[in-house]
């Protein structure tokens, strides 16, 4: 018999044998028993603070992200009260003008790097953006898993470029994108979260946002198992992000219940769970005034 890789090695440690149905059956279980219990002032105030907020549009402008940017400054002047959002997340040429303008202690500054959001470039041209975001101010990185070679079973190549990426980012946080909307099933998305953690992902994040499935309750569960196991075979805490697709305060709710439900209290922190969008700050905001706000 031919010899195990380390890849294979890595993944036997963790169970793969997962259906579609029962993860099916799963979340709709936890969605219809206990996403009721969560549907409260202070969960909406934590979910606000969770936030990455995010403008990733070809009409990106450098007037366009300052004023995205000033508007993080101003919340916390508008609403003392209220924890700011987590994290601006923008493309790697606007970094500097962020951390220029970011007055707000605690908010992260994410770059999204390595050829968002196809990931097809040469891994030389991925780590010297990586690389170039991190020396221009960005404090977190979002890379996006080549799909492609995943399909293909091409692991050794995911991998080593996810290594060589966290080695660009030097001691900054990164979260590896599966886009779970690409591959396909329950399993792949367990397969793929388990070889992202294991080569060095920070967190592990469900979408770019820019394929026609976005993230979905399935997808998150699965992950979210992935990280527990992770964590329970090596000690490491690995954060979880919903990313693409977030339209309502109810997905917000649905996302933060299954974190609760399969990951528990330990990760219901704005340092271990996050929400890429930019709808859903005035949403939440909405609802824990009392009235429609469109701030952002």
């Amino acid at each position: 018999m031919a010899e195990k890789t380390i890849y294979e090695e890595a993944l036997s440690k963790y169970n793969l044998e997962i259906s579609d149905q029962e993860v099916q059956e799963a979340v709709k279980k936890i969605i219809a028993e206990k996403v009721h219990e969560n549907d409260t002032p202070e969960v909406k105030r934590f979910l606000m603070g969770s936030v990455e907020l995010t403008t990733l549009k070809t009409t990106d402008s450098d007037e366009s992200v300052l004023a995205f940017t000033e508007k993080v400054n101003q919340f916390e002047e508008a609403y003392p009260t209220l924890p700011h959002v987590a994290t601006i997340c923008v493309y790697p040429r606007f970094a500097k003008i962020v951390s220029e303008t970011l007055e707000v202690d605690g908010v992260e500054i994410a770059c999204v790097s390595g050829s968002f959001p196809s990931s097809q470039a040469l891994i030389e041209v991925k780590t010297i953006e990586t690389a170039l975001a991190v020396k221009d101010g960005a404090t977190e990185i979002d890379m996006v898993l080549s799909v492609g070679a995943f399909l293909s079973g091409d692991y050794e190549t995911v991998c080593d470029e996810i290594q060589q990426m966290k080695e660009a980012c030097g001691d900054k946080k990164m979260k590896v994108i599966l886009e779970t909307g690409c591959l396909g099933t329950a399993a792949n998305i367990k397969t793929a979260s388990i070889l992202a953690m294991y080569s060095g992902a920070d967190y592990i994040k469900t979408s770019t946002g820019k394929e026609k499935i976005s993230a979905t309750p399935e997808a998150a569960y699965v992950m979210c198992q992935a990280i527990k196991e992770y964590y329970e075979e090596t000690g490491i805490q690995i954060g979880f992000k919903p990313a693409g697709g977030l339209n309502s305060v109810m997905d917000a709710l649905i996302y933060y219940t299954i974190v609760k439900e399969v990951l528990g209290e330990k990760w219901l922190t704005n340092q271990w769970f996050r929400m890429g969008t930019s709808r859903l700050a005035n949403l939440l905001l909405s609802e824990v005034v009392g009235e429609e706000t469109k701030f952002f």
